[in-house]
């Protein structure tokens, strides 16, 4: 019979589990929808069982589809800074706070501050910037004291499915250090850090984390009853989306980036070791001992969904075909926009600025300009400020990035992964699969399962390439003063976005 591994991918709105053969071929996938709860403004929060269920719907129509394949096992990747917290019978004492969630930005300054800025960056790999979950908790100290108070144990969505399936209380080094409370050097809680949140935490309150590709337990016999996976089924440490986005294209060794054109621009170089610069995030791989170190966007699709929503009153889910139409008309706009030029930065900037209050910006507008060249615009902004971020890194590092392998809902856009090759000047590579997390959990559950000895040589069976964009060498020059122009943008706008902000709070 037939031997699979199962990836089981729980995203911010989507539960996948994934079946995939030594091969790394997609034998068959079931999903299951997440609900978002808004409870105040810019508030983000889910029900950990929502998890849970969602896991087991996917899990089940899976196993439908797979019947008398041979389970090896089951491996997990997550949606990263997201939090729930639990009491001393294990019991919820609140929903989970999401990555998306806003209200922890305030306590940001304060924490960095009672650590050191220096210290802090240097223990997690993470800059000044509100997106670790350690400053939700910290919020969550200083908005729900009583309640937080009764903290025993606290859970990243790995961890929860970890516990759910086999009973244990563990998580992966990659789940864990997202977190933004883990040291990335020593892969242990950081316990000065957790002693510095305004009501401090102990490391026990915390999962175990043990290294990807280990075995953290077996499916117990509840969790059979529920899923349906068969009881013993080994289970697998995985890691956050975003890094196994990365192994499940192969991305594990220098040269190469993953780029995820989804929600957030999420871009990774592999690294034997933890470089720590502004200039990006330090997270750890899912192999056991290197490094991803990460360039981030928070407005990608996000901010082009939203712009053809609010502005050209076009859903991308309901009306595929004005997308389409759209995509056409834009291509047929030259390079440049006609005179346009936008700064993505809807929902602030990280690397290598890390301003929260810096917001987006259009210039150039004329009575000329149509929603072709505004959005076509848009696509270029995002490109900009990715060449841009991959320059800083190679500053930074003095490592070459070569090629782009490009991943997420982005990667569709043929003229989108066009226009990132034109103007970051490298080969975009799209993806054989678009379901590069989950590939990436099979892979790990390989290694796990003996499949493979090592991480390097499972990417290297289980990953394919697809279409190859390559850049236009007459271009070159004209996208040089682009980049220039645009490199400028920021450094004039940043007095002003202080003052913008301070005016938006009254």
């Amino acid at each position: 019979m037939q031997k699979i591994v199962i990836g089981i991918d729980l995203s911010t709105t989507t539960c996948k589990a994934i079946a995939w053969d030594v091969r790394g071929m997609l034998v068959a996938q079931a999903r299951a929808p997440l609900a978002l709860s808004r409870p105040a403004p810019n508030a983000y929060e889910q029900d950990p069982e929502d998890w849970w269920r969602a896991t087991q719907c996917a899990l089940k129509s899976l196993l439908a589809m797979i019947e008398g394949k041979v389970i090896a096992a089951v491996c997990v990747v997550n949606q990263r800074e997201t939090v729930a917290v639990t009491d001393a019978e294990d019991r919820l004492l609140r929903p989970a706070i999401l990555w998306l969630d806003e209200r922890r930005k305030d306590e940001v300054a304060a924490l960095c501050q009672r650590v050191g800025h220096e210290r802090l960056h240097a223990i997690t790999g993470k800059p000044h910037d509100w997106a670790p979950a350690i400053y939700s908790l910290a919020w969550m100290a200083d908005a729900e004291p009583e309640r937080f108070r009764q903290i025993r144990h606290v859970y990243e969505p790995h961890a929860w499915l970890v516990r759910k399936l086999t009973g244990e209380f563990l998580t992966s080094w990659a789940s864990a250090d997202p977190f933004g409370a883990f040291d990335i050097h020593t892969h242990a809680w950081a316990e000065d850090v957790l002693q510095a949140l305004p009501i401090p935490l102990s490391t026990a309150c915390f999962p175990n984390a043990a290294a990807p590709g280990s075995v953290l337990g077996t499916v117990t016999g509840q969790a059979q009853a529920l899923t349906g996976l068969p009881a013993g089924t080994p289970v697998v440490a995985g890691g956050g989306d975003g890094q196994a986005g990365g192994l499940g294209i192969g991305v594990v060794s220098a040269g190469t980036a993953y780029l995820n054109l989804g929600t957030a621009i999420v871009s990774g170089v592999y690294a034997d070791t933890p470089r720590v610069d502004e200039a990006f995030r330090t997270m750890c791989a899912i192999d056991r001992q290197g490094y991803v170190l990460e360039t981030s966007l928070r407005s990608g699709t996000l901010l082009i969904n939203s712009l053809l929503r609010q502005f050209f009153e076009i859903d991308v889910v309901a009306q595929p075909d004005s997308l389409i139409r759209l995509e056409i008309e834009a291509s047929r706009v030259a390079p440049g926009s006609a005179g346009l030029i936008l700064l993505p930065y809807w929902n602030g900037v990280m690397n290598p600025y890390w301003d929260q209050d810096a917001r987006g910006c259009l210039l150039g507008l004329s009575p000329d300009h149509g929603r072709a060249e505004i959005y076509r615009a848009v696509l270029e902004g995002i490109a900009l400020e990715q060449a841009v971020a991959t320059q800083r890194m190679v500053q930074a590092t003095g490592e070459p990035v070569n090629t782009f392998v490009a991943i997420g809902g982005g990667a569709a856009s043929r003229l989108w992964c066009q226009i990132i090759a034109d103007i970051t000047d490298r080969p975009v590579i799209r993806a054989a699969t678009q379901e590069a997390s989950s590939l990436g959990a099979g892979i790990a559950a390989a290694v796990g399962a003996g499949w493979y000895e090592d991480f390097a040589s499972a990417a290297q069976v289980m990953t394919q390439d697809g279409e190859t964009f390559l850049p236009n060498p007459a271009l070159r020059e004209f996208h040089q003063e682009l980049l220039a122009l645009y490199s400028e943008l920021y450094p004039r706008l940043r007095d002003l976005y202080p003052r913008l902000a301070k005016l938006n709070r009254r």
